[in-house]
């Protein structure tokens, strides 16, 4: 607990973990509300539905990276205060 308060330990990489599914849910969600909603469109929704499809693909594919980013900054974070203390793994 010590090193919470003192922010030796961080809690936003767990909390990233968690933010990454609710993302997840929701590009899911947003991506599939449109391609149904597509046919509920005058002119079939083609191009609704593809964008959709995009999303889906492309939404999911940036949300993974932009939460590994996040991550690797924190684990770059406790990587040098492992070598700052002299227990890298050379040691």
């Amino acid at each position: 607990m010590n090193d919470y308060l003192s922010f030796n330990k961080f809690v936003t990489p767990m909390l990233i973990q968690v933010i990454f599914w609710i993302g997840i849910v929701i590009i899911v969600l947003a991506s599939l509300g449109m391609m149904f909603g597509a046919s509920s469109t005058p002119y079939g929704g083609g191009g609704m539905f593809l964008i959709g499809l995009c999303y889906l693909v492309f939404g999911t594919l940036f949300w993974r990276v932009w939460c590994e980013v996040m991550l690797v900054i924190f684990r770059i974070l406790d990587e040098l205060r492992l070598i700052r203390a002299g227990k890298a793994d050379g040691q």
